[in-house]
């Protein structure tokens, strides 16, 4: 198995596992059962499973940001691109298998023990509240409003997390859209 091969099978079992069950619950072995790659070949991979993590985590951050821009695209007017953010965060809390965010869930877990999480975590949730920078001047709505706008999400992906349901996205986009009038 070619090594570009191996790191995508390990990866998608990481993620599957470490979403699924949470990472201090998972262990190497476990994704060597998931992927099929042997213990030696990951070991090869990602020498500590905390270089798993952090990988899982940047995989999984090009892919949930590349899901929220191609929803928000969809729309051209640019202050409902600010709302169709909320859009996209209640299609994915009704996702089967949603456990809430997992760089929230990361962190929690480890974000106090390892620098290489927190940092992914941070770069996360920086690369998001840009994005939504980006959004809001394009609205031509004051600056001030990303950070609100940042809170409202944050606080619905938790919200979301424990109580199971998609209400809080709805909720927040209202909220969302009494602020940007």
């Amino acid at each position: 198995m070619d090594t570009t091969v191996a790191r995508e099978r390990a990866l998608d079992a990481a993620e599957q596992l470490f979403y699924g069950r949470g990472v201090q619950s998972v262990g190497m072995d476990d994704v060597r059962g998931a992927s099929g790659v042997s213990l030696k070949r990951l070991y090869q991979l990602f020498p500590a499973k905390e270089q798993l993590v952090e990988a899982y985590l940047e995989r999984r951050d090009e892919r949930w940001r590349g899901r929220l821009a191609r929803s928000v695209e969809r729309h051209e007017d640019p202050r409902r691109r600010v709302l169709a953010v909320f859009d996209r965060l209640e299609e994915w809390f009704g996702e089967d298998g949603f456990r809430g965010c997992a760089w929230i869930n990361a962190y929690g877990e480890l974000g106090a023990t390892s620098e290489r999480v927190a940092h992914q975590v941070r770069a996360h949730k920086q690369a998001f509240r840009d994005y939504l920078a980006g959004l809001v001047a394009d609205a031509g709505l004051p600056a001030t409003l990303t950070g609100s706008l940042f809170l409202l999400a944050e606080g619905a992906m938790v919200t979301a997390g424990v109580t199971g349901s998609t209400e809080p996205a709805a909720e927040a986009r209202e909220a969302a859209r009494t602020l940007i009038g």
